[in-house]
């Protein structure tokens, strides 16, 4: 099976050992004639040039795998007619769940309310984890494996999806459910993708949903939230912090405001990483699924974007 490593050049040393070891079978190039591949192996940033790939001469390719989640920088190339699977690692959902219920408790606990200035300040006893709301906006693979992790820290936790799909154990609120789902988030945690239906979803009206003093943690794409929105409620305590992992351009430049607003804690893209070792796995079952034309993990719906 000859597969095209069609990302960029930084990431072949990493990635190049573990996909060969989970799929010895494979032939993994980097260049090589357009329709001698049976697979592509994607990240954006590839051509290096700054164009856009073109995927119409890859007429023999069986299935396009995403080495990363997110798939809206790919999803809408007209010439990507080949199936497009994005990535489920479990380890990038393990680091979503560390990030995100780290940055939860710290909220909870009100760890920042202390600094070491030698003043003793009782009577911030924070509450327990069942009188803490929380809602985590997305419930797909990651969204439920962080609800469930909290849930399981006792917080009384909430999804919304615009499906409203159950999930066992967690309430999931539905599309027209919204309102009531942010007015509950004492902690609200952003996993959604970037869609057409989820750009600008958190603007100053539903930023004012929230409860007054809560913390957003936005680990899910920059898009979701309407950064000057948000800066004109965090002025106003309404929500109190936002804990900003993904943003609109990244890096986020220096002269931001988000740098310098002291209710905004921004970290650089780091909540969830794609880790070879445990990513490659993925990979090397769907490649093996598309030489046996068997139905392939995670693949992408165009008309959903995800």
């Amino acid at each position: 099976m000859r597969v095209l490593f069609a990302a960029p050049a930084r990431l072949w040393d990493d990635w190049a050992p573990a996909l060969r070891a989970a799929c010895p079978e494979i032939e993994l190039t980097r260049d090589g004639a357009p329709d001698s591949f049976d697979a592509l192996i994607y990240a954006p940033g590839y051509p290096e040039d700054g164009t856009e790939l073109d995927f119409s001469p890859f007429v023999n390719a069986r299935v396009v795998q995403s080495l990363w989640a997110g798939v809206e920088r790919i999803v809408t190339n007209p010439t990507l007619t080949q199936p497009l699977c994005r990535m489920v690692d479990p380890g990038l959902a393990q680091g979503m769940v560390e990030y995100c219920t780290g940055w939860a408790m710290r909220a909870h606990l009100g760890m920042d309310n202390y600094p070491q200035d030698g003043v003793w300040r009782q009577g911030m006893t924070p509450p327990l984890a069942s009188d803490r709301e929380v809602t985590v906006l997305g419930m797909g693979e990651l969204g439920r494996a962080v609800a469930a992790t909290l849930a399981g820290l006792g917080f009384d936790v909430a999804g919304w999806s615009q499906s409203g799909r159950p999930v066992e154990g967690i309430p999931v609120l539905a599309g027209d459910q919204l309102e009531l789902a942010l007015a509950r988030a004492e902690i609200l945690i952003c996993l959604l993708p970037d869609t057409p239906e989820t750009r600008n979803l958190l603007d100053a009206d539903r930023l004012a949903l929230l409860p007054e003093g809560a913390t957003v943690i936005n680990a899910g794409r920059g898009t979701l939230i309407d950064d000057a929105a948000l800066l004109t409620a965090l002025d106003r305590n309404h929500p109190g912090h936002a804990v900003l992992d993904v943003f609109r351009t990244e890096p986020l430049p220096p002269d931001h405001p988000f740098w310098s607003h002291p209710r905004v804690t921004v970290t650089p893209h780091i909540a969830a990483e794609t880790r070879p070792a445990t990513a490659a796995l993925v990979a090397a079952e769907n490649l093996r699924r598309a030489m046996r034309d068997e139905a392939l993990l995670y693949r992408v719906d165009r008309m959903r974007g995800y």
